[in-house]
Formats: C-alpha cells, sequence, structure tokens
C-alpha cells in the first residue's frame, strides 16, 4: 500500500485536495478531524488537557478558544498539548491505515497539517503539498470565524514556510486557481502514482 502524506499551511486549500482524493477512491484520514473527536466530551485528550491548562474545558470538551487564548499567553504550552495529543493522533492514524491494508487498498491519504514539521515525512511514501499565493491564503484564514491577524501570525510561525515546503514535496498541487482546475490536479497525481509500491507501511505502521 502506497501512503500519501497530504500537507499544506493554514488556509492552503487541503481539505479540497483531501476531497478529490477521497473522490477518486482513495480513503484519507484528517489529522485535524482525529483531534475534533479527541476534543469532544469523553474523547482521550479532555481529562490530560485539562489537567496541563486547568479551566480549558467544559461539559462539551476542551473549549477551544480558551485553549487558544492560553496558548497566546503562553507558546511554551504548545510541546505540552502536543504531547498529549500527538501520541493519540498517532494511534488513530495507525488503526486507519491497518484498516486499509486488511482491505486490500492500493493507496491511503494521511492528511497532517504539520507533516513537515514534526519529520512525518520519513513515515509517507510520497509527500503532496497545496500550496497558494501568500495573499490568497490570509484572506481565506481572516475570513474565518473567531480568526485574527494576531492568530493568524502565530499560527505561520509554527509552520514551515510555504517555499520550503514546495521544495521538499514530491508533488505540488497549485489550489490558487479555480477549484475544479484544483482537482484535476490531484487527478494527475492520483494516475500518476497507479501501480507504484510503497514501504513506509511495513516499515513504520504494521
Amino acid at each position: 500500500m502506497l501512503i500519501i502524506g497530504l500537507t499544506g499551511s493554514i488556509g492552503m486549500g487541503k481539505s479540497t485536495a483531501a476531497k478529490r482524493f477521497a473522490a477518486n477512491g482513495i480513503a484519507v484520514c484528517d489529522a485535524d478531524a482525529e483531534v475534533h473527536k479527541l476534543y469532544e466530551a469523553g474523547g482521550a485528550a479532555v481529562a490530560p488537557i485539562e489537567a496541563a491548562f486547568p479551566g480549558v474545558t467544559g461539559p462539551s470538551g476542551v473549549e477551544r478558544p480558551k485553549l487558544a487564548a492560553a496558548l497566546l499567553v503562553d507558546p511554551s504550552g504548545f510541546k505540552r498539548l502536543e504531547a498529549i495529543v500527538h501520541p493519540l493522533v498517532f494511534a488513530a492514524e495507525r488503526a486507519f491505515l491497518q484498516a486499509e491494508a486488511a482491505k486490500g487498498a492500493k493507496m491511503a491519504v494521511l492528511e497532517i497539517p504539520l507533516l513537515l514539521e514534526g519529520g512525518g515525512e520519513k513515515r509517507v511514501d510520497v509527500v503532496v503539498v497545496v500550496s497558494a499565493p501568500a495573499h490568497l491564503q490570509r484572506q481565506r484564514v481572516l475570513e474565518r470565524p473567531g480568526m485574527t491577524a494576531e492568530k493568524f501570525e502565530q499560527i505561520l510561525s509554527r509552520q514551515v514556510p510555504d517555499a520550503e515546503k514546495r521544495a521538499r514535496a514530491d508533488f505540488v498541487i497549485d489550489t490558487g486557481a479555480t477549484i475544479s482546475e484544483t482537482q484535476a490536479e490531484v487527478d494527475r497525481v492520483v494516475a500518476s502514482l497507479q501501480g507504484r509500491m510503497g514501504t513506509a507501511y511495513e516499515r513504520y505502521w504494521a
């Protein structure tokens, strides 16, 4: 099974690309979606996050605005948060890949925003980076509810610059044009990967 690592900085269009991979019949594990599950009431991350950041959880689980505010005040808290969340997401990704391998899937996608930041490229066979012009990225992100310029800059500061991501990618998908053009680029990537064998699953996930 070939494992495709899909990544890109905030606002670059990972979700659009992921949906197109799925439309091509390739299962996608979305790391952000897994984090959402972990943060919900009863999620495995709620109690340890409350212990590390008192007052950021409530009846519905982790209250993201409160957690974001705590991290804005003390950015060193990101390391504590990652130590809690990353092993849980990794376990979810392993379960996903093992299930896909059991089905006989030829490819699977791990959609991971911080793939390159965390050295995750070693655990995939192919790195696909989505990218758009900086002005378009900024516009998209600042249109999100609750987003501020300060929060956007903090997020960017923790991400590998887009130019470096592009340089380290096996494939770059331009998401700065129309959705249909982006979809066509994903289709071309999928076509070029047909028949390629992967080694990452046996090395890291089986």
